[in-house]
């Protein structure tokens, strides 16, 4: 009886902080004057009505879901990774240079080395913050955090110098984009007159590999050991610092995967901001769905509506498109409320004892 009112207990935390957070973004819309129903119903059901709201939201899902696995693998093996939009920057740097470097290659190789090359260039760029922390003990948020302004100024470096597209200059306008990448270096779309991509695929099959990867191996046992209680893992014989710097390197390298897809599948040239915010939203859609893939990807569906959902509030009612933010800056509170009331063992048990005494008349 005692295993219902858990259940009872965490379901009702759950929803209690689903309504705070709809609560505040309510707060918020009232704030600056604009209906509240009328705006979340845009935001939840607009996108749905035709076929481009809806392949769209997929588009947006793709980078979130890569983002978030990354994510996922760092935060379980017990290192914060705030420097996905930096990892992923870099990802499209290095996809795009690889593109452009050998357009003369038939698709079956190119893109897999462009799509490999944005992996390695995320996941060079994150192993300096692991390897900080691992050897250094420097704190990971900090070095995640400024690697982002690095990778954001080195980004816009290339692409309004070495890497801006000849024909820019020409006509004089000096716009910050590549050349267009090699047709051998595109993700194939799947509808056509829609820009959903092949890379779905790609995301949805790396999320069964990271689960089985973290839940069903020793070395993921090993990771999230080290994660979980790094003092205890130590005693275990597992090397905790390994597991701190390989994940940071993988969760880089799926950062700077997204980033290549991004590119090959939407863009199909670097441009300034096509990284787009999704490095800080993936870390909200980890978050949400439990740093567990099969929470991440649903979460990341749902980001993806508000996203879209943003855009269309901006043009029907005119809210400010930035009120994505403060949704997900809503979320992020509600998620850590609501892990801090479950993860409160002498919480719980009192809940569970006053609902065995109200509904069970005290029995166990």
């Amino acid at each position: 009886m005692n295993r219902t009112y858990r259940t009872l207990y965490s379901a009702a935390i759950i929803l209690a902080a689903a309504a705070a957070a709809v609560g505040i973004g309510a707060l918020v819309l009232m704030a600056i004057g604009v209906s509240v129903p009328e705006t979340y119903r845009v935001i939840l059901t607009e996108p749905f009505k035709d076929m481009y709201g809806i392949t769209e939201i997929l588009v947006r899902t793709v980078p979130l879901i890569l983002v978030g696995l990354g994510i996922a693998i760092s935060f379980r093996s017990g290192i914060l990774n705030i420097g996905a939009e930096g990892q992923m920057q870099i990802g499209i740097l290095a996809a795009t240079a690889v593109a452009l470097a050998l357009p003369n290659l038939p698709k079956w190789l190119l893109l897999p080395l462009v799509l490999l090359a944005g992996a390695l260039g995320g996941a060079l760029w994150g192993s300096i913050a692991g390897l900080l922390k691992a050897r250094l003990g420097v704190n990971e948020i900090l070095s995640t955090v400024m690697l982002n302004y690095i990778a954001a100024q080195l980004h816009g470096f290339l692409l309004r110098g070495p890497m801006i597209d000849p024909a820019e200059l020409q006509v004089g306008s000096g716009t910050p984009q590549s050349m267009r990448l090699p047709k051998a270096a595109w993700l194939d779309r799947i509808l056509t007159g829609y820009r959903l991509h092949w890379g779905l695929a790609i995301a949805l099959g790396l999320a069964v590999i990271v689960y089985f990867l973290m839940w069903r191996t020793t070395w993921g046992f090993r990771m999230r050991a080290a994660g979980a209680e790094a003092k205890a893992a130590r005693y275990a014989g597992i090397r905790v610092e390994s597991c701190l710097a390989a994940a940071m390197i993988l969760a880089g390298a799926f950062a700077g995967l997204a980033g290549a897809i991004e590119v090959t599948g939407v863009h199909r040239r670097a441009i300034e901001g096509v990284s787009a915010g999704y490095g800080f939203s993936g870390i909200v859609v980890a978050l949400f769905g439990g740093l567990h893939p099969a929470g991440i990807v649903p979460s990341a569906f749902f980001f993806g509506l508000l996203l879209i959902g943003a855009d269309m509030t901006q043009r029907a009612l005119s809210v400010p498109a930035n009120m994505v933010l403060v949704l997900q800056g809503a979320v992020i509170l509600s998620i850590v409320s609501a892990k801090t009331w479950l993860n409160d063992p002498y919480a719980r048990d009192k809940a569970v004892r006053k609902m065995a005494a109200l509904f069970g008349g005290g029995r166990k």
